[in-house]
Order: C-alpha cells, then structure tokens, then sequence
C-alpha cells in the first residue's frame, strides 16, 4: 500500500472528473480505467469541484428566488452534476435491501433498473430533506453546505469501500474502482474533508463530520449483514445519504 498511484495526479484527477461529473472535459475517456486507482484520492476533491459551482449558484438562485424554490432548484443540482448516477444507485439499493429477501435475490433486484416502491419513496425523502435542510438556513450557512455536502458523499463513497469488500461475484461498476482502495486512499480523503470543513464552517465542524461518518459506518454494516459487501449501487447510495445528512447537520439548531 502506498501513494503510487499519485504519480500521474492530472490524468487521475480527470479520470474521477469525468466518472463522477457531467462536466464536459477535453480529450476521451478510453483510457481512464488505468487511473481509476489514483482517481480515488480525487474523490473528495471532485466533490469540493461540484460543491464549488452549486455554491456559486445557490447566490444566483438565492437572488431570484424564494429560499424553499432555490433550495429545490439546488437540490437537484446536487443530483444533476453527477448524471443522477447516484440517485439511481440510492433507488436500486432501496429496492434490494428493503425487500427482505436473502442476499442473492437482493443482488438480483438491484440489478433490474425498473423503480420499485421503495426506490421511488427513497427518492422522494432525500429530495424533499435536501431541499427543507438547505430552505432552513441562512443564506451563508447555503453557501458552506453546498460546498462540503458533494464532497461528504464523494468521501462516502472511499469509507464504504475502505468498510465493505465488493460484494457481486461477477465484474460490476463499483469493481472497476476497488482493486485501488488502501488506508492512504481514505487517509487522505478523510484529511482534505476535514481541513474544508474546519476552514468553511469551524463552529459546525463536529457536526458535519459526524454526520458524514455515522451515515457511512451505519450503511456499510448495513450492507455488510444484509448484501455481503458492498456494490456500484450501494456506493452511490451512500454518497446521496451523506450528502443528505450532512446538509441536514446545517439546519440543527445550536
């Protein structure tokens, strides 16, 4: 384990840009899959990059708009920068391990990409928490929230990888990605999450990294007793839950 994959840090930053982001980036993806190990470490940094343009766009929208519009428009802005791939993976994961079947069969539903009614209600909750959170708080707490909730549900995602082994027998998304996780990877991500935070919001920093870890911790055994590990699902699931939580711990009342 070391921080060999760090080597190649730009092709490895537009390997996690172009995976985790619709930003229109330059060149083709053909070759990503080589840098998916060092794109890791870029996680939390790609969500910081997501969370940068949402923040600059929560003052526009804040301007033109009531703040429960706004927070709605910016709730699905959060979803929209990465495709709505981790929305997605929030409703097959509902699906699954809501349905109270054995593991295999859970596997089996998650993979079937019609909606079910616990996808679909998954769905609806996170939307409307997300968007009642951010319409609760002042607009400089917005500002800060949309920041670090991307990059709390991209540092999510290297938790649950670093927590749960890649659970399908076969090759899936999420396998693409963890023949790269190591204890640097999340030493890393937890580091540049936690010095973003203690510089945008100090008085709420025990708030937010609590959120992002107990929302982390919890879904990983979840899956763990349930899924036997972790899948490409799962990892999408846990980044919109974090982010939910995390903007949630915004709104608690100090």
């Amino acid at each position: 384990m070391s921080l060999q994959p760090l080597r190649q840090p730009v092709r490895s930053l537009i390997a996690s840009l172009r995976f985790l982001t619709i930003l229109p980036l330059p060149g083709s993806g053909e070759d990503d899959a080589s840098f998916f190990d060092g794109a890791l470490f870029f996680f939390t940094i790609t969500g910081l990059i997501i969370g940068t343009f949402g923040a600059l766009l929560s003052l526009l929208l804040l301007k033109l708009f009531p703040p429960l519009v706004a927070a709605g428009l910016l709730a699905v802005f959060l979803s929209l920068a990465s495709g709505f791939l981790h929305l997605d993976g929030l409703a097959d994961s509902c699906d699954g391990l809501l349905s109270s079947r054995p593991a295999e069969k859970c596997l089996e539903i998650m993979r079937d990409s019609r909606i079910g009614v616990m996808g679909a209600a998954s769905l609806c909750t996170v939307l409307l928490l997300k968007t009642a959170a951010l319409a609760s708080v002042a607009e400089t707490t917005v500002f800060a929230a949309m920041i670090l909730a991307p990059a709390a549900g991209r540092t999510a995602i290297i938790f649950m990888m670093a927590l749960a082994p890649y659970a399908r027998k076969t090759d899936g998304l999420g396998c693409r990605f963890y023949a790269g996780i190591n204890r640097w990877t999340l030493l890393v991500s937890a580091v540049v999450f936690s010095a973003a935070t203690a510089t945008l919001c100090p008085n709420r920093f025990l708030f937010v990294c609590t959120a992002l870890v107990v929302t982390a911790v919890v879904f990983s055994h979840i899956c763990r007793k349930k899924l036997g590990g972790a899948t490409g699902d799962t990892l999408g699931a846990v980044c919109e839950l974090s982010e939910t939580a995390v903007i949630m711990s915004f709104s608690i009342l100090l």
